[in-house]
């Protein structure tokens, strides 16, 4: 008995020890501190232009219809063998059309990829080389691609390879064989000038799509707003004529950018607001502004578990300006542009902020919070007046994953396009035909502005009844934007993931807007 009192009195004589234990040992790690993985994403197939194919080389022939391009890698047996095939399987040519053939020659496989759009309106030499690599992934062998006429199509061709080949792995452990890496060969008489294309430009563009569907894929483990800008600044190291500002919270609040800092309070992990400018041309500055919400639960407004895992991409379209504008700068593109991610993580954490609440933003406008899940616009809504002030761009585009209701209007195939000028918005038309990513034109009508104002504040959030979805987030934003200031949002919330793979889109993160981007402010320069 006495033994067990002492006992007793001794451990209660720890208690205060214990209570005053150093910070070392609570938990003081964000996440789990342990990395989900330690490697890169597998290696893809480099790629070379030459004017011969190389000896030995499976062959991609790239077709406008049923009839071979001249070509000298076929010896005339081949072809007359070639030829029998396509017409035994009744090959067109047409797009997405592809046909594998064995054991003809000393080749170990001779593919077909037809390139000719619906109604014949001409090649798309970017998804049959996309398409077809995508069906070669476990081919064990170089690959060569003929058929591109000129240096344009070659070039063009390889952006679409370097885009259907995308893979992100690196969190794959148990795979027993990767997908295949020998080199891919673009062959043609315009080898060298379709080289010069691809070093100058088109490399550039591929690897900034990559760059975004990395970030799109990542888990919000790994992904947050200070790892993004740290994989944003180390994307841009050694790039020629650029300058990144980066504004943490405490930054912002000297600010009053009530409406950023909000969302992420719920959070341990801090708001960033990532400003890239690159000067390549002369004059005013285009400015991209991307919502970058790095993980949305829809903070005390929170979301239902299914598909809740999808916001990890919910910065898509932060990701997208970072993308176009590593584009615009590593091609040395002769052009202005300021590039504007508003990165927060929203979390239904004791100190986030609730419906009901008010919020000041960077402009002295301010915010009624009816839904604490309508919080791109928010973020958004610091970016575009602090931009806006702070460079004074010609014009100003952003990007956002905004609205459920846009991907249930137009489905994954077109991204909401909302402009208040038609010149504007056949700026973005012109660019989205070029590039390949499609926009569809949304109407901004005056009686969709009336529905957003707030009882209490200014404008509300949430809680518009009486005019849709998508347009109640764009006349949001454009309500933080001078009307002098040439200005169109687009929505992306249908196309920033992909449920079924397409040809220059493997299943998962698209990237979509870095083709677009890119386009846009080759052609849109201050007047």
């Amino acid at each position: 008995m006495p033994m067990f009192k002492n006992s007793r009195l001794a451990f209660l004589a720890t208690l205060p020890l214990l209570a005053m234990s150093p910070p070392a040992l609570a938990q003081s790690i964000v996440g789990s501190g342990v990395p989900a993985s330690t490697v890169p994403n597998s290696t893809k197939r480099p790629i070379s232009f030459a004017a011969q194919a190389p000896a030995g080389a499976a062959l991609v022939i790239l077709t406008q219809s049923a009839e071979l391009p001249e070509t000298g890698a076929l010896t005339a047996a081949e072809r007359s063998a070639v030829e029998a095939a396509i017409a035994s399987a009744d090959f067109k040519g047409k797009k997405g059309q592809t046909l594998k053939l064995r054991g003809i020659g000393s080749h170990p496989l001779i593919m077909l990829a037809g390139s000719t759009k619906a109604d014949d309106e001409g090649p798309d030499w970017r998804s049959a080389a996309g398409g077809a690599v995508q069906k070669l992934m476990k081919e064990e062998a170089e690959l060569a691609v003929i058929g591109a006429p000129d240096a344009a199509a070659m070039s063009n061709a390889a952006v679409g390879l370097s885009l259907g080949q995308y893979r992100f792995d690196r969190y794959q452990y148990d795979v027993e064989k990767a997908p295949a890496s020998q080199k891919v060969t673009f062959v043609g008489s315009a080898a060298n000038e379709a080289q010069a294309l691809w070093n100058n430009r088109h490399k550039h563009l591929a690897e900034g799509v990559s760059f975004v569907r990395d970030l799109q894929s990542e888990p919000a483990s790994a992904l947050y707003p200070q790892s993004f800008v740290e994989r944003t600044r180390a994307a841009f190291a050694g790039v020629a004529n650029v300058k990144i500002e980066v504004l943490d919270e405490a930054a912002m609040r000297k600010m009053n950018m009530g409406a950023i800092v909000g969302v992420g309070q719920g959070s341990p992990r801090g708001s960033r607001m990532m400003i890239v400018r690159y000067t390549g041309g002369s004059g005013a500055p285009l400015a991209l502004a991307g919502k970058g919400i790095t993980f949305d639960t829809g903070g005390i407004s929170i979301k239902s578990n299914s598909g809740m895992w999808e916001m990890k991409a919910d910065m898509s379209g932060a990701a997208a300006v970072m993308g176009a504008a590593l584009s615009l700068a590593k091609s040395r593109a002769p052009v202005n542009i300021v590039a504007v991610a508003a990165l927060a993580e929203n979390m239904p954490g004791a100190n986030a902020q609730r419906p009901g609440d008010v919020v000041r933003t960077y402009g002295g406008k301010t915010i009624e919070i009816l839904s604490t899940d309508a919080e791109g616009r928010l973020v958004l809504a610091d970016a575009v007046q602090y931009v806006a002030d702070r460079y004074k761009p010609f014009a100003l585009v952003d990007i956002a994953t905004l609205t459920g209701s846009v991907g249930r209007a137009l489905g994954d195939q077109y991204a909401g396009l909302f402009a208040r000028e038609d010149s504007v918005a056949d700026r973005l038309m012109n660019a989205a035909e070029t590039s390949g990513e499609h926009l569809w034109r949304l109407p901004l009508h005056p009686a969709y502005a009336k529905a957003i104002r707030s009882d209490i504040a200014d404008v509300k959030n949430s809680g518009v009844t009486n005019a849709p979805g998508a347009s109640a987030g764009a006349h949001f934003i454009g309500y933080f934007i001078d009307k002098s200031l040439p200005w169109a949002h687009l929505d992306i919330a249908g196309v920033d993931w992909i449920k079924s793979s397409q040809p220059l889109t493997p299943k998962g993160a698209s990237g979509f807007g870095v083709r677009l981007l890119d386009q846009l402010a080759r052609d849109w320069k201050a007047e």
